[in-house]
């Protein structure tokens, strides 16, 4: 039987020294693009999404509110925002006034950065562990996910959970889309679209998660005496597989929906009415 070691190849009598390898990889395509680019869009996002939080205007245009800042539980936030009352009241630290939207960030913002998804690709990113397949990493230690910060990890499920109900109010807020500037039902306007494809992009995200299959399916012993979960659980299954995909999509639906909304309270567009 061969021995193999990380400097020696021992087979039967013959011992030959494995040469070193300088190189932290023998790949030649271009694997360092993948990351540069997940790097980009990520950090394109947190400056993006840090700027709204801490610009604290143009997030509400009747009837449409930016999901940075919905549910506005703040008594900071714009006349006509908070559809479900002001239970925070209004935050100051150092004489400065707290932005609503920090208030809801924190649970998408966890959904996100826990997601299994999300993890390889900013693990790769930013922390370089490792940059790609077959790549060496710069770090000679490795820890896993079982102190901190990374034990916090373990805390997804939990923001998956918050995440479902911030789904609900996004819902919520694209059916009230249909009512016109003077609170008028049954109108559809581009804004009413983009708010309703938001939520529906959200919702493919959350229920494509990993978590969302094994909280539906995970801990059945038996799917014969559960056929209503066992189904659901193959629907999530065969949406599990794109959930990479729904996690950009809508990664860029949020920061667009926002955007969009922007333009429309600062007055640089108009929300065009359909009818």
């Amino acid at each position: 039987m061969a021995l193999i070691d990380s400097r020696k190849v021992v087979t039967g009598v013959f011992t030959k020294e494995r040469p070193e390898i300088a190189e932290r990889t023998l790949r030649t395509d271009r694997w360092w693009l993948q990351p540069a680019l997940t790097f980009g869009v990520l950090i394109s996002f947190v400056i993006y999404a840090t700027f709204r939080a801490f610009e604290k205007k143009y997030y509400f245009a009747e009837p449409l509110i930016s999901p940075f800042y919905s549910p506005c539980l703040s008594t900071a936030c714009v006349e006509g925002s908070t559809h479900f009352g002001t239970p925070i009241g209004s935050i100051t630290i150092f004489g400065l006034l707290i932005s609503p939207a920090l208030f809801i960030l924190i649970f998408p913002l966890g959904f996100r950065m826990t997601c299994y998804y999300y993890r390889k690709s900013y693990y790769r990113a930013f922390w370089m562990s490792p940059p790609a397949c077959a790549v060496a990493e710069p770090h000679k230690k490795y820890t896993g996910e079982t102190r901190a910060p990374l034990i916090l990890q373990n805390g997804h499920r939990w923001f998956f959970y918050a995440g479902l109900v911030l789904n609900v109010i996004l819902t919520y807020d694209a059916i009230i889309a249909f009512k016109n500037a003077d609170g008028q039902w049954g109108h559809m306007s581009v804004g009413t679209l983009v708010l309703l494809l938001n939520a529906s992009f959200l919702w493919l995200y959350s229920a494509s998660c990993h978590t969302c299959r094994h909280t539906i399916g995970g801990r059945l012993k038996n799917f014969s005496k559960h056929p209503l979960r066992y189904k659901a659980w193959t629907v999530v299954s065969r949406l599990n597989h794109y959930h990479p995909n729904f996690a950009w999509v809508s990664l860029f639906g949020v920061a667009f929906t926002d955007l969009y909304i922007r333009l429309v309270a600062s007055g640089a567009i108009t929300n065009f009415y359909f009818f």
